[in-house]
């Protein structure tokens, strides 16, 4: 369970982090659909995160106002963002150019 106190050590490497809310119907459907993303590509991690009490800090670090949040993450430095949901052709195609265009802004 990821919280406000121990976030920033849980976060190593390219992740996604998936904010949800509870009663939220597109985080509910995303969340098992970037699971399938993340499982078929093996070269990054999925990070899941409730906006609740408990990571409020978080929310307020990362500039999150609505959910489904979706950041890509390397070492807890966002270079990439997007909200709300989108369908799995489309986020795949947004996931590849932002890791491609994050591996070419570190060479």
């Amino acid at each position: 369970m990821i919280n406000d106190s121990n976030y920033k050590q849980k976060l190593k490497g390219i992740q996604i982090i998936e904010v949800s809310g509870e009663s939220c119907a597109n985080c509910l459907t995303l969340m098992p659909m970037l699971h399938e993303i993340v499982t078929e590509r093996g070269d990054i991690e999925l990070i899941h995160i409730e906006a609740q009490e408990d990571t409020t800090n978080f929310l307020k670090e990362y500039e999150i106002d609505r959910v489904p949040t979706v950041l890509l993450t390397d070492n807890g430095v966002v270079f990439a963002k997007a909200v709300g949901f989108q369908p799995k052709e489309i986020f795949e195609l947004w996931l590849d150019a932002m890791l491609e265009q994050h591996k070419g802004n570190k060479a």
